[in-house]
């Protein structure tokens, strides 16, 4: 689901890429992910705004060789980095 926040536009931020949150509708771990991190108004779902800021984190991650592509390799790479750290730290946070 897209939802688009008038506040969010209002932040002086302008989007790289509107169709960011399509990567993160296919992805469901990587959904988890940015609404772990991005999700800044807590309402469970990510703002065109909000996936869009995930997206780019995502790609500076993923980006192994930081020629500003994302070749099918990477991807996976960069997914199962952030799985990893991801889901290692949350189990970190309810171990406490």
């Amino acid at each position: 689901m897209l939802l688009i926040s008038g506040a969010a536009a209002t932040d002086g931020y302008s989007l790289v890429n509107p169709r960011a949150i399509e990567l993160f509708e296919h992805e469901p771990q990587l959904m988890d992910w940015a609404l772990a991190r991005f999700d800044s108004d807590g309402d469970g779902y990510l703002s065109i705004f909000e996936a869009d800021k995930a997206a780019a984190e995502f790609k500076a991650i993923a980006d192994g060789d930081k020629d500003g592509q994302v070749t099918p390799a990477e991807f996976r790479a960069g997914r199962e980095f952030v799985v990893a750290r991801w889901v290692a730290g949350t189990a970190q946070v309810s171990k406490r």
